[in-house]
C-alpha cells in the first residue's frame, strides 16, 4: 500500500480527493499498488467531510511520518509550498506539485534535489491543468529535436478574447463576465497581464531545452490594452487575437521567448482554440508540429493530471523518473529589441493623408487594413519583417510627430 499526504484541500486539492476516492479500483489496477490518502494539511476546518479525521495543521506530523512516501502539493504560491517541498525531498518523500508558480521560480534546485535524494519531483498539472504535455515532451517526443513551443497557456484570457471576438464584447465586460463564471479572479492581474502563461512557457522551456529560464528574465505583455478595433483589424487581416507563449531555440544557442498577445492566422490550429481551453503546439524535427488542446484549469482535470503523477511515482519507488534541467545560465534568454517581427500598427492623426504619410515614412510599404465605421484620421496596417528597437523608435517618432498610436500587436507564422 503507497500512502500518501496532500498539502492544501482547495479546488486542485480536494478534487485530487475525489479521484482517488471515486476511481480507487481503477487506480489501483494501474498503480498495481493501492494509494491511501493518509494526512491532508489545511488550516481550514472541514468537520462535515466523510475523511475529517485525516486533516491536520501540524505539517511535521506529515514530514516525520515514515509510512508517508508521496506528498502531493496544491497550496499554490512559493511560501510556504517551497519550503514544504523542499523539507519533503530532503527527507525522502517524492513530490508531485501542481504549483506551476514553485516550478518556474525554483524548478531547477528541486529537481537537482530530487535526483539527489533518488526520488521524484514530478509536475505535470503544472503547465496544461488535465492536458498532458510535460509526459509528452520529455518521453513521447523524445527521439526529436524540438525547436520551439507556442500556445495559449491560460484559459482565462482566451475566454475573454473568445467573447470580444465573436460577440463584440469588450474588454471590461467580458472580465466580468469571466469573474462571475469562476474564471478569473476577483484581482485577475495574474491572469490578463500575461504572468500566468509566462510561468507555464518558462516551464515548458526550460524541459525542452535542458537550462532554467526564470519569469523575470521573459518579456511579458497581457491583453489589458486590446480593444474591439483591434479585433476588427486582426478580422480584416484573415485572423484573431490570441495570448501566446511562446520560445524558440536561435542558431546562436539562445531562446527566444516572450508572452504577448499575437495575430494568428485563421487557418492555424491556434485560431480556433477558443473559450477556457488552451491549445499548445510543439515543433519537432521529425514529427512537424503537435497540438495538444484541451481544458488547461479546473478542478478535475488538474486533479486527473496530479493523480496520474502520483500512480506515476509509485511505479517508480525503485527506478526515478527523469526529468531534469539544469540551472539558468547568462545571456541565454535573446534580448527581444534584437528580433524582428511584422507587426500590426493602428495610429490616429490629425487627417487620414496625414496618418497615411507618417505611417509611409516609417516603415515604408506597408499593408493597410480597413473596418466598418473606420473614422477619419485613423488607419491600421501591417508592416514588414522590422527589427523590434526599430520598431519602438518608429513609435516614438510617430508620437513625435502628433501621432496617436492606438495599437502594435506582433503577428506570428503558427
Amino acid at each position: 500500500m503507497a500512502k500518501i499526504a496532500v498539502l492544501g484541500h482547495g479546488v486542485v486539492g480536494s478534487g485530487v480527493l475525489e479521484v482517488i476516492n471515486t476511481h480507487h479500483d481503477s487506480i489501483e489496477r494501474r498503480a498495481k499498488e493501492e494509494i491511501t490518502v493518509k494526512r491532508i494539511l489545511d488550516l481550514r476546518e472541514f468537520p462535515n467531510l466523510p475523511y475529517a479525521d485525516i486533516f491536520t495543521k501540524d505539517f511535521s506530523l506529515i514530514i516525520n511520518d515514515p509510512e508517508i512516501a508521496i506528498v502531493v502539493e496544491v497550496m499554490g504560491g512559493i511560501t510556504p509550498a517551497y519550503d514544504y517541498v523542499k523539507a519533503c525531498l530532503e527527507n525522502g518523500k517524492s513530490v508531485v506539485t501542481s504549483n506551476k508558480e514553485l516550478v518556474a521560480a525554483k524548478g531547477a534546485e528541486l529537481i537537482s534535489l530530487a535526483q539527489k535524494n533518488n526520488l521524484n519531483f514530478l509536475f505535470e498539472a503544472s503547465v496544461g491543468g488535465g492536458i498532458p504535455i510535460i509526459r509528452p515532451i520529455s518521453q513521447c517526443l523524445a527521439a526529436n529535436e524540438v525547436g520551439e513551443i507556442a500556445g495559449i497557456l491560460n484559459g482565462t484570457t482566451n475566454f475573454i478574447l473568445t467573447k470580444m471576438i465573436r460577440e463584440n464584447m469588450d474588454f471590461a465586460v467580458a472580465l466580468k463576465l469571466a469573474q462571475d463564471l469562476g474564471y478569473a479572479e476577483r484581482n485577475p492581474a495574474a491572469d490578463v497581464e500575461g504572468h500566468d502563461a509566462c510561468r507555464k512557457i518558462c516551464i515548458l522551456a526550460s524541459l525542452a531545452f535542458g537550462t532554467h529560464v526564470y519569469p523575470d528574465s521573459v518579456y511579458t505583455e497581457g491583453i489589458t490594452k486590446i480593444t474591439l478595433e483591434d479585433v476588427q483589424y486582426a478580422a480584416a487581416w484573415g485572423g484573431v487575437i490570441k495570448l501566446i507563449g511562446s520560445v524558440k531555440m536561435q542558431d546562436d544557442g539562445k531562446i527566444g521567448i516572450m508572452v504577448a498577445p499575437r495575430f494568428i492566422s485563421r487557418e492555424s490550429q491556434l485560431a480556433n482554440v477558443d473559450d477556457v481551453f488552451n491549445g499548445i503546439m510543439v515543433r519537432g524535427d521529425a514529427t512537424g508540429d503537435v497540438v495538444f488542446y484541451g481544458k488547461g484549469a479546473g478542478k478535475l482535470p488538474t486533479a486527473s493530471a496530479v493523480v496520474a503523477d502520483v500512480i506515476d511515482c509509485v511505479k517508480h519507488f525503485k527506478a526515478r523518473k527523469y526529468l531534469y534541467w539544469d540551472d539558468a545560465k547568462l545571456d541565454y534568454v535573446a534580448n527581444i529589441e534584437e528580433e524582428s517581427f511584422e507587426y500590426y500598427v493602428r495610429i490616429k492623426a490629425l487627417s487620414t493623408d496625414l496618418a497615411e504619410k507618417l505611417a509611409y515614412k516609417y516603415f515604408g510599404k506597408i499593408r493597410e487594413l480597413t473596418r466598418e465605421n473606420q473614422p477619419e484620421g485613423e488607419i491600421a496596417f501591417v508592416t514588414n519583417l522590422t527589427n523590434e528597437k526599430v520598431m519602438n523608435n518608429s513609435i516614438e517618432g510617430l508620437k513625435n510627430d502628433g501621432a496617436s498610436v492606438l495599437g502594435v500587436i506582433r503577428l506570428s507564422d503558427y
